[in-house]
């Protein structure tokens, strides 16, 4: 087939909302079956009610079926080798715990008291002394849907088999989790050191009926009311029970495979977002040129440079804008438009690298002690230091918050008459009108509470338990303030996006390219243009949720696609092909090499 067949059948294509892009089960750089002992289950492709059935195994769990959790999509199934595995464990921990041997946690007190031998008649009654004395949570309840993500992470940490606990249990935990009932869990009241005890208390409280849960069909109301009106059976605790359910890092891993899922997503929605600012404000795209990037090979920057000159002016996708500007002397851009690759390229890598440690952790037995059955051991280890985890999550709340960063600048530069060229607030009738005046405001708001969230929480360390927890993680913090920078840099996009759709009102007829004219198009179904000042809030929320729900990528994904295969083939099919600032610069401007600012002297040069 040639160029230009290819070409045609590129842009006949751009129907793009009728495409989508294959789901990726495996959310690491490589296999987990490369890392981590243990199979790796393929999905059934099979539904109940409508869910799709996730199999729970210990080894295969992805951040994406996590977040499928958090959203009500799955139906959890306990694989059979995982039954056999939680039954032989447990079968080896009750021949200790009927000889009477000196196990932590089994037959003894716990931190501190560790040195306190429980005698055989309380050993049962220690286990649920233990959920009771740790629920001692703080702050307002995770909502049923993060709930549920912890939930489904401890079935799958039991189905290591590594835990003690009974497989009755394990189905008991399935089975509240299949009805959507989920206990009481107060988001604050844990330091990511031996595991997330508080959390975890509560979440175990609730199914052993005491204290409160909620269900669709009950709301929230008092656990047992909750059990017994959705058909299920309280937990009944043996030895090391209790422990089994709440040493782990299961909230931090929770929290923060929510945090990344949707780090992933908006940073490729930037992108996009920054493409269609710099359309706008008529720069160059001379900055993504591939030779550029070549010569510094970092992945992220090369994709993002990729993924711009495929958004913007070329061949195959014209901008109209571009054309207008075919010679206007600009010879580069502020650092916000010209150095995206750069900076949105060593974001993607950041997330890329805290979704590998992140999926490890799904997969991990993180309490104490672990069971050994076919070695006949019983280990105290501190698998349960959630320090991987804090520490990863802190580095995705710096990287992710750059691109609000860059974006809060963007806006500014469309907001600024002195910048853009474009009316000021990008209103007509400034004056008896403030336009987009304080979207602009609120952004810079939340750009600026992020660097203070920025701050690691794994940064700190406090002593517990009398001093025999003398360094903690933080974890818990550390995964609830990623996910808010991550909410704020959501918000601060998407009031670029609004303020970019809002320039392009003003530069009509022309047009953008034909991928971010469909971006416009998208907006433009929950934010009308802006004529005349009017009540906003609701409007800006439901562009947020567009870029939550990842519907700004999806309707340039494919065409992305197909456009990086188009490279591959053909070098040239991304050459920008005018004489202006979007591609090569005059025949007659010497500024091509040495970069000489057009409204400086013939001695002074650009930054």
């Amino acid at each position: 087939m040639g160029f230009d067949a290819i070409l045609d059948e590129s842009m006949n294509s751009l129907s793009l909302s009728a495409l989508a892009a294959p789901r990726q089960r495996l959310d690491t750089d490589a296999s987990l079956g490369s890392d981590l002992e243990g199979p790796v289950m393929p999905p059934l492709g099979k539904m109940i009610d409508g869910k799709r059935i996730l199999t729970l195994d210990g080894y295969s769990l992805t951040v994406s079926d996590l977040v499928d959790c958090h959203d009500g999509k799955c139906h959890i199934v306990l694989d059979n080798a995982s039954r056999h595995r939680i039954m032989k464990a447990r079968t080896f921990l009750e021949k200790c715990a009927a000889e009477h041997k000196i196990v932590y946690g089994i037959t003894t007190g716990f931190g501190t008291f560790s040195n306190v031998q429980i005698g055989p008649n309380d050993i049962r009654q220690l286990q649920l002394n233990l959920i009771r004395s740790h629920a001692t949570g703080y702050g307002d309840a995770l909502s049923p849907e993060k709930t549920r993500m912890l939930l489904a992470l401890r079935i799958n940490v039991l189905a290591k088999g590594h835990s003690g606990i009974s497989v009755q249990n394990v189905d008991k935990l399935v089975a509240a989790f299949n009805a959507y009932a989920v206990p009481y869990v107060p988001e604050q009241g844990t330091v990511g050191c031996s595991g997330d005890l508080c959390p975890l208390a509560h979440l175990a409280l609730g199914l052993l009926g005491e204290g409160r849960m909620w269900s669709p069909i009950t709301g929230w109301d008092d656990a047992a009311t909750v059990l017994a009106k959705n058909g299920l059976t309280k937990l009944e605790l043996g030895p090391k029970e209790g422990l089994a359910l709440i040493n782990g890092t299961q909230m931090v891993t929770a929290l923060g495979a929510l945090a990344v899922k949707r780090a992933e997503q908006i940073a490729k929605q930037a992108d996009v977002v920054a493409a269609l600012t710099l359309d706008v404000l008529k720069g160059t795209t001379r900055a993504f040129d591939a030779k550029i990037h070549r010569v510094r090979p970092h992945k992220g920057q090369n994709d993002v440079a990729q993924r711009l000159r495929a958004l913007l002016h070329s061949e195959l996708n014209p901008s109209e804008i571009a054309e207008s500007h075919r010679n206007c002397g600009r010879v580069q851009d502020a650092y916000t438009l010209r150095c995206v690759p750069q900076v949105h390229g060593v974001v993607h890598e950041t997330v890329t690298f805290v979704k590998g440690i992140l999926t490890k952790e799904l997969n991990s037995a993180t309490d104490n002690p672990l069971i050994f059955p076919d070695q006949e051991e019983i280990i105290s280890g501190g698998n349960f230091h959630g320090e991987y985890p804090a520490k990863a999550l802190d580095f995705l709340a710096i990287g992710v918050h750059e691109l609000a960063q860059m974006s809060e600048r963007r806006l500014e530069r469309l907001v600024n008459h002195e910048l853009s060229g474009l009316p000021t607030f990008l209103t007509k009738y400034g004056g008896l009108n403030s336009g987009l005046m304080t979207v602009q405001l609120c952004a810079a708001s939340l750009v600026s509470e992020n660097k203070v969230l920025c701050h690691p929480a794994s940064a700190d360390s406090i002593p517990t338990s009398c001093n025999q927890e003398d360094h903690v993680s933080m974890g818990g913090f550390a995964a609830r303030k990623a996910l808010k920078v991550v909410e704020h840099v959501e918000a601060v996009l998407s009031m670029e996006l609004i303020a970019a759709c809002q320039a392009l009102e003003f530069l009509k007829p022309l047009k953008s390219t034909t991928t971010l004219q469909k971006v416009y198009d998208l907006v433009r179904t929950v934010f009308k243009p802006l004529e005349e000042d009017r009540y906003m809030q609701p409007e800006i929320q439901a562009v947020i949720q567009l870029m939550r729900e990842n519907k700004i990528w999806e309707t340039v994904a494919p065409f992305l696609g197909r456009m990086a295969d188009l490279e591959s083939d053909f070098p040239d099919v991304l050459r920008q092909n005018t004489g202006s600032p979007t591609a090569a610069l005059p025949q007659e401007a010497d500024a091509i090499t040495c970069c000489r600012h057009p409204d400086t002297g013939p001695d002074t040069y650009a930054h």
